[in-house]
């Protein structure tokens, strides 16, 4: 599939790395110039265990960077989102999802086939439909489900030991509002042809990572 990750911090630059060395695809988006000149050398800008060989032998084949969004959007079938969502201890903090979600609904505006956007990022139960579709949705001037697909993959990955999670998973976990958006999701994983595949809606696939989130946070305390 033709893949884009918004941004390239540690889960989306192991996601976009993997999904590449899986066969797919993919383009990386980031704001920093120099993050995505670094990507496409090949070289690192994060530290993950096994992420630079991995990264050195995709680049410039399966794998390329870009600070045009709207580009990475309007060229591949799926996207999906990676950015950061910072807690304070008290509240995540949306601004840069919401942002992503506008400049991608404005880049939907343009595109007629159905196209999935995927929340990664750990954001709240009810985000993915209460806060990111409706902005998809004012900015492509679209209808979720029936122009295109609205998803939340979680992912449980573990900083340092990101890329030996993301290629070994126990189980994907995959959300969506209509049937097109979770098939869109199975068929970027059957590259993981023996890993259970969880299917659920978005509210459960976010409690299912805040749920990850603690007993980890809990149990290794």
């Amino acid at each position: 599939m033709k893949v884009a990750v918004i941004g390239t911090g540690y889960v989306g630059l192991v996601t976009g790395v993997c999904l590449a060395e899986k066969g797919h695809d993919v383009v990386c988006v980031d704001v920093d110039a120099e993050k995505v000149a670094c990507v496409n050398r090949g070289e690192a800008p994060i530290f993950e265990r096994d992420l630079p060989a991995l990264l050195a032998r995709n680049a410039g084949r399966r794998l390329r960077a870009t600070t045009d969004l709207a580009a990475a959007v309007r060229e591949s079938e799926i996207t999906l989102i990676a950015v950061g969502t910072p807690f304070d201890g008290v509240a995540i903090d949306l601004r840069f999802i919401e942002g992503v979600a506008r400049e991608i609904g404005a880049a939907l505006r343009e595109k007629p086939p159905f196209h999935v956007v995927v929340v990664k990022s750990t954001v709240v139960p009810g985000t993915t439909d209460g806060v990111v579709r409706p902005i998809l949705e004012a900015a492509s001037g679209k209808r979720a489900g029936t122009d295109f697909g609205v998803g939340m993959n979680p992912e449980f990955l573990t900083e340092g030991e990101a890329v030996g999670d993301f290629l070994a998973p126990d189980r994907i976990v995959i959300g969506g509002g209509d049937a097109r958006t979770l098939d869109a999701q199975a068929l970027l994983y059957a590259c993981f042809p023996d890993v259970p595949l969880v299917r659920c809606n978005n509210a459960t696939a976010e409690m299912v990572k805040l749920v990850n989130n603690t007993y980890r946070d809990v149990t290794f305390a």
